[in-house]
C-alpha cells in the first residue's frame, strides 16, 4: 500500500508541473510586452553614476571645477578661433614666442601679419594667432595657464569641450551671452550618442550646444571679459576662475562696465582653418583655407581632422602618462640605449608571463615600486595588530626559521670539519697551544721578567730625557762647559802660566 501511494503523489506531482508549463496565449503575449515597457520606464529614469565613475575620474588629469577655472577666459570666444587657440596651447613654447612677436609688431594683424611669421619655426596653429594681437595679448601674461590648457586639451579634449558648452550655458543664463554686432549666438541639438546594439533606448531631451560665430566671416572680434561677472555666481568657490584684463592701448569698448567687450575688428580670409566639432569631441580643419595659408607645408584633402605634433613640443614635458607615452619624440638610434642599460626585452616578456601566471593561481604579484611595497608592508602590519592569530602564527613560524638556519649552519659546519682533516688537526692544536699557554695576568715570575727585559734594554744615546733621573751628572755638564768658556776669555799672558797638557793623537784632526 505504501508503495501505490508514493506512486499516486508521483503522478500527481507530474500533472501539476505539465499543467504550470503550459501558458494561456494570452499571458504569452502579453509578457514580452511588458519586459518592453519595462524597459523604458528604466531607460526614462536618471541614469546613475556608473560603477567605474571613479576610476576614470581618479584617472583623469583634470577635474571638472578646474577645468572650468582654466578655461573660463576662453569659452566666450567664437568656435573657429576657440578651436585655434586650443590647438595652439598644446605648444606653449611657441605661443610665449608668438606673443613676443605680436607684442614687437603691433600694427600687424590679419592674414598679413600670418604670413610675415611663415619662416618662424612654429607650428601653423599657433602663426594663425599672430592675426588676432589681443588673443595673444592674453594668452602671453600667464604662460603656466597655457600649458595647462594645452595639457587638458590633449589628455581630456572631450572634457574640455563639455566644460566650454557649461560655461557658455551659465553666461546665456545671466544674460552676458548674446547676438550682437560683433557675433551671432545660436543654439542647435547636440548629436544623441550611440546606443549600445540591442538594447531598447528612450531618447532623453538633448541639452542645446551653444555655437558662436562672427556676425560677418571676414570680420573677427576678439571678446574680453570678467569671468566673475559674466558667468553670474561661480559654482566652484575654491576654484575661481582667473581674469586677465586687455593690455593698454587695446581698445575692448564697454567691457570694464558691462563685463564683455571686444576688441577692434580684424579682417580674415584664411587665417581661420579650425573649427570645434562639439559632437565628436576634437577640432575639424579646413584643408582648403589652410593650404592657401600655409604654402610650405600643405596637407592632404583627407587630412581634416587636427593631430598633436610632438615636434613643436619644444622638449616641454607632457602632463599625464598616456600622452607621454604617445607623443615623446625618441632620437634616431635610442633603441639601442636599452641594450646599453642592460634591458633584455625578452626577459621583460618572460617576467611579465611569469606574473601572469602567479595572478592566476592567487599568488600576489610583487610591487612594482616603491610605494606600493611600503603600502603592502603598512596593510601587513596592520592585519597583524588586527588579527592575534596571524601575529602567533608569525612569531612561531620567525622561532621555527631560525632553529632551523642555526641548525644547517651548525650541520654545515660539522660537515666541513670531518671533510677537512688537516682543519680539524689545525684547530685542536691551536686549542691545546691556548690550553697550554700561562695567562701573563696571573703569573708574576712573568710579569718579573717583563720588568727586568725592560730595565736591561739599552737606552738610546740621543734621549732627549737621558738624564732626567741623575741631576748632579747634567749639572756637571753644564758647570764643564761654563769652566771651558771662563778658559777661553782669560788673557793670554794668564793662559801661558798653566800646565801644559799633552794629548795622544787620536789619528788626525776630526773633519768638521
Amino acid at each position: 500500500m505504501r508503495v501505490c501511494h508514493r506512486y499516486t503523489i508521483l503522478l500527481a506531482a507530474l500533472a501539476l508541473a505539465s499543467c504550470s508549463d503550459e501558458k494561456d496565449p494570452a499571458q504569452a503575449q502579453a509578457s514580452p510586452t511588458a519586459s518592453v515597457a519595462t524597459a523604458p520606464a528604466t531607460a526614462a529614469a536618471p541614469d546613475p553614476a556608473p560603477a567605474s565613475a571613479p576610476t576614470a575620474a581618479s584617472e583623469a588629469v583634470f577635474k571638472p571645477e578646474e577645468l572650468d577655472q582654466m578655461l573660463a577666459p576662453l569659452a566666450l570666444y567664437p568656435d573657429s578661433l576657440l578651436a585655434q587657440v586650443l590647438m595652439a596651447t598644446t605648444y606653449p613654447g611657441d605661443v610665449a614666442d608668438a606673443a613676443s612677436w605680436s607684442m614687437e609688431h603691433p600694427d600687424s594683424s590679419g592674414d598679413a601679419a600670418v604670413r610675415q611669421v611663415a619662416d618662424q619655426p612654429w607650428d601653423p596653429s599657433v602663426q594663425s594667432l599672430v592675426a588676432f594681437p589681443a588673443a595673444l595679448a592674453t594668452l602671453g601674461q600667464d604662460p603656466a595657464w597655457v600649458q595647462k590648457v594645452g595639457d587638458a586639451f590633449l589628455a581630456q579634449p572631450d572634457a574640455v569641450m563639455d566644460s566650454v558648452q557649461r560655461l557658455r550655458r551659465q553666461a546665456k543664463d545671466s544674460g552676458h551671452l548674446e547676438s550682437n554686432e560683433q557675433q551671432r549666438v545660436t543654439e542647435q541639438p547636440a548629436e544623441p550618442a550611440p546606443a549600445p546594439a540591442g538594447t531598447t533606448v528612450v531618447q532623453q531631451p538633448a541639452p542645446q550646444t551653444i555655437i558662436i560665430e562672427p556676425t560677418q566671416p571676414q570680420v573677427v572680434y576678439v571678446p574680453s571679459y570678467n569671468p566673475s561677472v559674466v558667468y553670474g555666481t561661480w559654482a566652484y568657490p575654491s576654484y575661481p576662475p582667473a581674469y586677465y584684463p586687455p593690455p593698454p592701448g587695446y581698445a575692448f569698448g564697454n567691457a570694464l562696465a558691462t563685463g564683455l567687450g571686444f576688441a577692434a575688428g580684424v579682417a580674415i580670409v584664411d587665417s581661420l582653418w579650425g573649427d570645434c566639432d562639439w559632437g565628436h569631441g576634437d577640432v575639424d580643419i579646413d584643408v582648403n583655407r589652410y593650404n592657401n595659408l600655409n604654402v610650405n607645408r600643405q596637407l592632404n584633402a583627407n587630412q581634416n581632422n587636427w593631430k598633436h605634433n610632438s615636434v613643436h613640443r619644444d622638449g616641454v614635458p607632457y602632463r599625464d602618462r598616456a600622452s607621454r607615452q604617445q607623443y615623446n619624440q625618441r632620437l634616431p638610434g635610442s633603441e639601442q640605449r636599452d641594450a646599453f642599460r642592460g634591458r633584455d626585452v625578452q626577459r621583460s616578456d618572460e617576467r611579465a608571463r611569469a606574473r601572469e601566471s602567479l595572478q592566476q593561481r592567487g599568488i600576489e604579484a610583487p610591487a612594482l615600486n616603491n610605494s606600493q611595497a611600503r603600502e603592502r608592508a603598512q596593510a601587513a602590519t596592520r592585519e597583524l595588530g588586527q588579527n592575534p592569530q596571524a601575529r602567533e602564527r608569525l612569531q612561531g613560524a620567525t622561532h621555527d626559521v631560525n632553529r632551523d638556519q642555526a641548525r644547517d649552519r651548525a650541520q654545515a659546519a660539522t660537515r666541513d670539519l670531518n671533510r677537512d682533516s688537516q682543519v680539524r688537526q689545525r684547530a685542536q692544536a691551536s686549542t691545546r697551544a691556548a690550553q697550554a699557554r700561562p695567562r701573563a695576568s696571573s703569573n708574576p715570575q712573568v710579569r718579573q721578567q717583563v720588568r727586568q727585559q725592560h730595565a736591561s734594554t739599552p737606552r738610546t744615546r740621543d734621549n732627549a730625557f737621558a738624564g732626567a733621573r741623575n741631576p748632579s751628572q747634567s749639572r756637571a755638564q753644564i758647570n764643564r762647559g761654563q769652566a771651558s768658556q771662563i778658559a777661553a776669555s782669560r788673557p793670554q799672558a794668564a793662559r801661558s802660566g798653566g800646565h801644559t797638557v799633552q794629548r795622544a793623537s787620536r789619528g788626525g784632526a776630526r773633519r768638521r
